[in-house]
């Protein structure tokens, strides 16, 4: 049966009190690339604190300190001390939904995307905010656990809507023991949902996620979702990707209607090391009054960003060079993690 109470998970374009980042550190796996990765970081940490507040996880304040330097306002960032084994906000960072009015943070198991890299420290990340005082008291912390789910494989609509894909939340070694019924079932349970729209087909290659939703499709409001469109034949994601653009176009609102399908370009072939990098500009970060989007130093950067601009009217289209990230397969939305209003003050 399911829950009587009222829960809302709210979209990521509604209001926001602060973004978390993890930075990354010498112990990390951005070792030998942190003279590309600090900048890059702190790129993105400027954009966020002209807009809203950041909360930064790290083992070592005064290191990040002296590589943001005085170019930020430092009123406007949070702190949080801890031991980290990467970087991606966004999979270890806690979810944040509204239960009969009372603002409640979700933290669930994080397992390095189904046991592929170790996590022992970033799983218990969300429990060190809370003891650490990042949130007040009136926002309250659930223990999810064992349950595994990474904010980059779900992405919602706010009214009770989710978009997510079959081939990662049914991987094995997340929630093996349960069928996709089942987990559907959970999830609407979780998150106060009335539809979850799944995808079957999509994919990047050099995605070690399992298929996050992220990189493939997401709301950009109630009525429109941009994904990733490939019209190259000769390019190896076509098949599979013109496949799940079909599957888009079956899905239908709420009210019965289709949705507005906003197709982003397949960014540019990324290698790195003698293999391919999924770089993506579905993995775009909405934040208070603008949209950050990944850039890969490409002539279809500025395609993506203007169709993104199209369709957030209101917001201002910042691209920030995400080249960096990518080489540890991941991007601009992985890592961060939003908050909404009145979580972090």
């Amino acid at each position: 049966m399911m829950r009587d109470n009222k829960i809302v998970f709210p979209a990521e374009w509604h209001p926001q009190s602060a973004v978390q980042l993890t930075w990354p550190n010498k112990n990390t796996d951005w070792a030998s690339i942190m003279d590309e990765v600090i900048p890059c970081y702190a790129a993105i940490a400027k954009e966020i604190i002209k807009r809203e507040k950041l909360l930064i996880v790290c083992d070592d304040e005064r290191a990040v300190r002296s590589q943001l330097k005085d170019a930020v306002d430092y009123s406007r960032i949070i702190f949080c001390l801890a031991e980290i084994n990467d970087t991606w906000a966004r999979d270890h960072g806690g979810i944040s939904v509204v239960e009969d009015g009372i603002r409640t943070v979700y933290n669930f198991t994080f397992n390095g995307w189904g046991m592929r890299y170790p996590a022992n420290y970033d799983n218990q990340i969300v429990r060190l905010m809370f003891t650490g005082g990042i949130f007040p008291h009136r926002v309250e912390l659930v223990d999810m656990q064992p349950f595994v789910l990474e904010g980059g494989s779900i992405d919602t609509d706010g009214k009770g809507t989710l978009l997510t894909t079959v081939r990662c939340l049914t991987s094995v070694n997340r929630n093996e023991h349960l069928q996709q019924d089942q987990l559907e079932y959970c999830i609407k349970e979780y998150f106060g949902l009335k539809r979850i729209l799944w995808l079957h087909h999509g994919y990047l290659e050099g995605d070690d996620t399992g298929c996050h939703i992220d990189t493939l499709a997401r709301f950009c409001s109630e009525d429109t979702i941009a994904y990733v469109q490939c019209a190259d034949r000769e390019d190896a994601h076509y098949e599979e990707l013109q496949a799940m653009e079909e599957e888009l176009k079956t899905f239908i609102r709420e009210d019965g209607e289709p949705y507005n399908l906003l197709p982003l370009p397949m960014a540019d072939k990324v290698e790195w090391e003698g293999s391919r990098l999924p770089a993506t500009y579905a993995n775009f970060l909405i934040i208070n009054g603008a949209v950050l989007v990944p850039f890969y130093n490409s002539l279809k950067d500025e395609e993506a960003k203007a169709a993104l601009q199209s369709v957030f009217i209101d917001r201002e289209v910042t691209g920030i060079n995400c080249l960096p990230l990518i080489k540890q397969r991941g991007s601009l939305h992985c890592a961060t993690m939003q908050y909404p209003l009145g979580f972090i003050e």
